[in-house]
């Protein structure tokens, strides 16, 4: 079969076999995909499939047939294992000392906060850091001094002194 008669035969085909397939499945954009990806699978063994004993409309009906059968089990099966997940832990609030951790490093400059982030949280080292921001380690290293420094500022200025709490 050329091109242009795979090209008339799918031309004549498809409605018949998206319409037969639609009501096998009740979803018209499945049966449409499925159509679709087994004329493709035809295409790619035109030599057998078209030249076969059994008729290709028939052989494009059974691989759509299977391919929407496929999915449709796929779907179900992710819907069980969604269905039966347990229910997600519930997450902990963060403490005191998180909020006012955050909030004080939102306060510093960008680049100071990504040293104080990715040395502390990250556990990289000035090196690396260095590396990854295309600076001077003696650069990354001003930014955690200047960085812990203002840090330090905004977190004792945030909490209470012991003379403020006596007196209230």
């Amino acid at each position: 079969m050329t091109e242009d008669e795979f090209d008339l035969f799918c031309t004549a085909a498809y409605p018949r076999l998206v319409g037969q397939l639609y009501a096998l499945t009740g979803d018209y954009a499945e049966a449409q995909d499925a159509v679709q990806e087994a004329f493709v699978r035809a295409w790619d063994r035109r030599s057998s499939v078209l030249n076969g004993d059994q008729p290709p409309e028939a052989w494009i009906r059974t691989v759509a047939h299977r391919l929407a059968v496929s999915r449709w089990r796929r779907a179900r099966h992710w819907w069980e294992l969604v269905r039966g997940a347990a229910p997600p832990r519930p997450v902990p609030e963060p403490s005191p000392d998180h909020v006012a951790l955050v909030a004080a490093l939102r306060l510093l400059p960008e680049a100071q906060r990504t040293a104080i982030v990715l040395h502390h949280l990250c556990d990289l080292s000035v090196e690396q850091i260095a590396a990854e921001a295309g600076a001077a380690t003696g650069t990354i290293k001003a930014r955690l001094s200047r960085g812990r420094t203002a840090l330090l500022a905004h977190l004792v200025s945030e909490e209470p002194h012991p003379t403020e709490e006596a007196c209230a």
